[in-house]
């Protein structure tokens, strides 16, 4: 071995014993490994709360609709498609909170996934022991509305930027017709 590989190697011990000692830079290189981590950690909590958010916005204006629904007679009485004024005003209920169009619940609930209304009948039954019916009125039936929607989180979102596809958010409520 040549004296000059000799003393490269003397310094590059000498570095290596004097770089093991020395302790001030460990909390940067820790640092610079925990940020990102820790970054994404949170980036995900607000994604997850905004997911949150949005579903309860969308749940509360298909229960007001259900509510509404629930109590008007227009579309019942006098089932005229044309005119079809109980429909459209839940609809615009559930989707911007009032009863005319406005600004929407949530920002990018668009008009390709709407508050679909439907109805159907149930069985009045009648227990045979007490002769009492299970819901109160007259009638053999139980009219219910249902209000159902999707919606597409996802599409300007954190997720959209690492891969992952929209989250579809399916939501109903449904309440027992008793006009008003």
């Amino acid at each position: 071995m040549s004296n000059f590989t000799a003393k490269r190697t003397g310094i590059l011990r000498r570095l290596a014993r004097k770089f093991r000692r020395e302790e001030r830079g460990a909390i940067l290189v820790e640092m610079t490994l925990i940020t990102p981590l820790m970054i994404a950690l949170s980036a995900g909590v607000f994604e997850f709360g905004t997911v949150i958010h949005r579903k309860l916005l969308i749940e509360a204006g298909l229960r007001d609709a259900a509510r509404f629904m629930a109590r008007c007679t227009e579309d019942f009485v006098n089932p005229d498609p044309a005119t079809n004024y109980c429909v459209s005003t839940a609809q615009n209920i559930a989707k911007y909170g009032t009863p005319a169009v406005g600004t929407l619940r949530v920002a990018d609930w668009g008009t390709d996934e709407p508050a679909v209304i439907s109805t159907y009948d149930t069985a009045n039954a009648v227990d045979p022991d007490t002769g009492l019916q299970d819901y109160r009125g007259t009638g053999a039936t139980v009219s219910t509305i249902q209000v159902t929607t999707t919606y597409n989180y996802g599409a300007t979102s954190l997720l959209s930027y690492i891969g992952i596809g929209p989250i579809t958010i399916t939501a109903s409520q449904e309440e027992r017709f008793v006009g008003y």
